[in-house]
């Protein structure tokens, strides 16, 4: 009796959920959780770099843009305006389209694709996503249905074709170069012995001679930098003992922001994904369209990544050494850092670039008062080598954020004031080229 009241239950309860009105989600809800995905495997992904994660989100947040913007009128496309991007899929005016349905597709695709090497484990995650999605959205019908999706597919594809042709396709099969000449000089970049990486053979050597989003982004001047002299009391001397000074005299929040920021791809989504999921929590907050919120995304990931092709191409044309090489040996030959060096040259950062680039895209986005609680390494476990807990961090502007990114560095020991300043600005730069497309139509 007891067993047939429990079927009886169990019949009841299915009969209910198959009756289950559909929940819809919001546009901004839609894009955070691709966003979230995208983060997902930029973590749990093999040979994470943040190179690679930089020109990951550049193409999956075009593909938010381009897999909605035929359906806003008021939204010119960036095919034409991007460096080589044309020939990107129609629509066929005289049918409908679920905007939806075509985002849900696009994502899905662009991810599997840019992240072909992740497990198969996480390829069922992106499917399943898109599939939970696909059964919360309405559509008039089965016809609707599958021209939306494949219009989605299709502009994922387009756009993956064209990251083909850009010089970092599967930059994860070579991420240390064995190969590369490194020329010693005074004042060049050498192997770190207090390494963040496994590797003392510099990464990614090349990829600042991939091509930008934007083609005025591949012309920006080289940025000024301090010549050479080890000289006590020049002024290259003098960006050294700052980082001396500061790194005997770190307070305990100085040391918080020096590690929260650290976003080791070993074990983070690295320094580009923290500026997509702070792109998240702006979305989240100021809940935007899908067109707005699918715009955001792509100038933040496009702006990021143009600023780490510009920032590699100048750390391996000046190829300087970073304050553990300098210190040690002008200084004092014990000194450490607080924070291990990472394995490339040190100017200019590429901490301050990218957040510099995305803090400009936000800001302008996002006019107006804001609050952001940054808690995305909140259950880390703490860091017992310096006896420091991951406290969240919460910011009154997005320029606050790039300012405590690029300072983090520096309270880091492996970052001078002139790295940060000139990422800081250059940065910028980038951002408001991006800023400058024509998005909107009068």
């Amino acid at each position: 009796m007891i067993l047939k009241k429990l079927l009886n239950l169990l019949v009841l309860s299915l009969l209910l959920i198959g009756c289950e009105k559909k929940e819809p989600l919001e546009g901004w809800e839609l894009a955070n959780k691709w966003s979230k995905m995208t983060l997902y495997l930029s973590k749990n992904t093999p040979a994470n770099t943040p190179t690679y994660a930089s020109r990951a989100i550049g193409y999956i947040g075009l593909t938010m843009y381009e897999s909605v913007v035929k359906g806003f009128p008021g939204y010119a496309s960036m095919e034409g305006q991007l460096n080589g991007l044309d020939g990107l899929p129609k629509i066929d005016t005289s049918f409908s389209y679920n905007w939806q349905l075509a985002f849900n597709a696009g994502q899905s695709e662009i991810l599997r694709r840019i992240y072909m090497q992740t497990s198969d484990a996480n390829k069922v995650k992106i499917d399943s996503l898109e599939s939970l999605i696909d059964k919360n959205i309405e559509t008039s019908d089965d016809a609707e249905f599958e021209r939306s999706k494949k219009f989605g597919i299709d502009v994922a594809k387009a756009i993956f074709e064209w990251s083909k042709t850009d010089g970092g396709h599967r930059g994860y099969l070579h991420n240390f170069d064995k190969e590369r000449n490194m020329d010693e000089f005074p004042g060049s970049w050498k192997p770190p012995l207090y390494a963040q990486s496994f590797s003392h053979h510099p990464l990614h050597p090349y990829w600042g001679e991939n091509r930008t989003f934007l083609k005025v982004n591949s012309e920006l001047e080289e940025p000024p930098y301090i010549a050479f002299n080890p000289k006590k009391g020049s002024a290259y001397y003098n960006q050294f003992l700052a980082v001396y000074d500061k790194e005997r005299a770190l307070t305990q929040a100085e040391k918080e922001a020096a590690i929260w920021w650290g976003d080791d791809p070993d074990e983070t989504f690295t320094p580009p994904g923290h500026s997509f999921y702070l792109t998240s929590l702006a979305v989240k907050q100021r809940k935007p369209s899908l067109i707005e919120a699918a715009e955001v995304f792509a100038k933040v990931g496009m702006s990021v990544a143009d600023a780490f092709i510009n920032c590699w191409d100048w750390k391996y044309h000046f190829f300087s050494e970073r304050p553990n090489t300098f210190i040690s040996k002008y200084i004092d030959e014990e000194w450490e850092s607080f924070w291990p060096d990472p394995p490339f040259p040190a100017f200019p950062s590429g901490h301050a670039i990218q957040a510099a680039a995305a803090a400009t895209i936000l800001g302008d986005v996002f006019k107006g008062a804001i609050t952001i609680v940054d808690s995305s390494h909140f259950n880390r476990k703490r860091d017992d080598l310096r006896d420091v807990d991951f406290i969240p961090r919460t910011f009154n502007s997005f320029w606050e954020v790039a300012l405590e990114t690029a300072d983090s560095r520096f309270y880091g020991g492996i970052h001078t004031p002139q790295d940060n300043a000139v990422g800081l600005e250059e940065g910028k730069r980038i951002a408001n080229n991006v800023n400058q497309l024509t998005w909107k139509i009068d």
